[in-house]
């Protein structure tokens, strides 16, 4: 190999071979610093770009979580206060129990009416005062709420709370006002239309509760004829001895004024509407007068205190259908809870793997880095004293 003083291979080799090690060193340092494998775009292109979608799930994943904790809350608030809605309803039943007593004269009735009024003004309070961040959630404006618990944009990442049947107010004007007994609904036939074909009947409380009842092959009894029937007032007796009909309904007959029935007159014994746009059975006829269902309450009289019961009863019913449709979704929230803390788990692990450094593995290669930056530097000084030999040359 010659001998050159303008080009110094062996330095031009020592520095390139510094630079690349100088260049390792630093990016070593970088990933030992930050505790990042991926700190650019350009250390793992693919990397990144899963590790982003990753970090943007676990970041849903937990406020998903929040919106849950804040689904329970909701649910929790309400039915906090239809815990007390039952309360009231227990206590109205029993003073309806109590004014169905004739022991009872009209200001032991008086009294108990008013404890009554002051409860359903009661109900009306909390249905108006019960909201969570400003929203009502038992004055009946609001159907249901929906709570996002999941990090992604399709249906199955929400859930409903329905608040349907926690309406109060409604609860609270049903025992305020209305009707406080049932009436029937007229069927209007004649005689020789009548069989013993089975009938069936349907109502409808105020609450929505609708009850059909079907009633088997009808036989007059009053003569032990099974194949028709001489009067009317057969007809009803042989409604009244069937068992599903009679735990039901009640009936009555309609006559002209020669005594003859004309129809029947069918009573919900529930309290609800008896349909007419159906007819029961051949020979009775659809579009009769339909009668009142029972709303209101009263305590004035013993009548009027067992139909305030069956209403009373009714709305109990109809709270603990809502409270059991709340704890339901309750648990459905605490459910989804735990699936989301352990998604969050395992993507956190998983973008872990992809982005963040193994020290271990990282420092082997920033001591390896080091002393061939050390090494390299020697060399590079080695190198440029090299070509001082040809001074000697020239002596």
């Amino acid at each position: 190999m010659g001998m050159q003083i303008n080009t110094n291979i062996a330095a031009l080799n020592s520095y390139r071979n510094l630079s690349g090690t100088q260049n390792d060193l630093s990016k070593s340092l970088e990933k030992l610093s930050s505790g990042l494998r991926i700190n650019r775009a350009a250390d793992d292109a693919a990397g990144l770009a899963i590790s982003e979608g990753l970090r943007s799930q676990v970041s849903g994943l937990n406020v998903a979580a929040r919106n849950a904790q804040d689904g329970i809350s909701v649910i929790q608030t309400a039915e906090g206060s239809l815990t007390e809605v039952h309360s009231i309803l227990h206590r109205m039943r029993d003073l309806a129990v109590q004014a169905g007593n004739d022991s009872n004269n009209a200001d032991s009735r008086a009294a108990i009416s008013t404890e009554a009024k002051a409860l359903t003004d009661e109900l009306a309070r909390i249905s108006d005062s019960t909201n969570f961040n400003g929203i009502q959630l038992l004055d009946g404006s609001q159907s249901s709420l929906k709570f996002q618990v999941g990090a992604d944009g399709d249906a199955s990442s929400q859930i409903a709370v329905d608040l349907s049947g926690a309406n109060v107010a409604a609860v609270a004007t049903a025992l305020n006002s209305g009707s406080t007994t049932a009436t029937g609904s007229s069927f209007a036939t004649t005689l020789a239309s009548l069989t013993t074909a089975a009938a069936t009947f349907e109502s409808t409380t105020a609450a929505g509760v609708t009850t059909s009842v079907t009633t088997g092959t009808l036989a007059d009894t009053a003569d032990g004829s099974a194949a028709g029937f001489q009067s009317v007032d057969e007809y009803a007796t042989a409604l009244r001895s069937d068992a599903a009909f009679s735990a039901n309904f009640s009936v009555s007959v309609t006559k002209d004024a020669n005594g003859a029935g004309t129809g029947i007159v069918v009573t919900a014994l529930d309290g609800g509407t008896v349909d007419t746009a159906t007819a029961p059975a051949a020979g009775l006829a659809t579009g009769g007068s339909t009668g009142a269902t029972v709303t209101g309450v009263k305590f004035d009289t013993a009548a009027n205190a067992q139909a305030a019961i069956k209403v009373l009863d009714q709305q109990i019913t109809n709270i603990s259908t809502a409270r059991a449709t709340l704890g339901a979704a309750q648990n459905r929230f605490e459910s989804a809870i735990k699936s989301l803390s352990v998604s969050k788990e395992n993507l956190t692990a998983a973008e872990s793997r992809i982005r963040d450094t193994d020290m271990a593995e990282e420092m082997v290669k920033f001591t390896r880095a080091n002393v061939l930056s050390q090494a390299g530097t020697a060399m590079l000084a080695q190198a440029n004293q090299s070509n001082q030999g040809v001074l000697q040359l020239l002596r």
